[in-house]
């Protein structure tokens, strides 16, 4: 999957697959996780937040199920 470098803190890149609804984010200090089932329309708001750390620990983590993948 393809990301997007992003200006963020904690946040190096996000990627979205519409097809299987998967997220993908880069973290600069845990590496790369994908959370599942997320929606296009969380996605975009997700990339329209002043603040992708908060928006995900808010909104993403703790509702979507995710896995590691490096």
């Amino acid at each position: 999957m393809q990301r997007e470098a992003i200006e963020s803190t904690t946040i190096v890149s996000i990627g979205y697959d519409r097809s299987s609804e998967t997220l993908e984010v880069e973290f600069s200090q845990a590496g790369v996780y994908r959370y599942h089932a997320v929606p296009a329309s969380l996605y975009e708001a997700l990339m329209s937040a002043g603040s992708k750390g908060r928006f995900l620990q808010t909104w993403i983590k703790p509702e979507y199920q995710s896995s590691r993948v490096e």
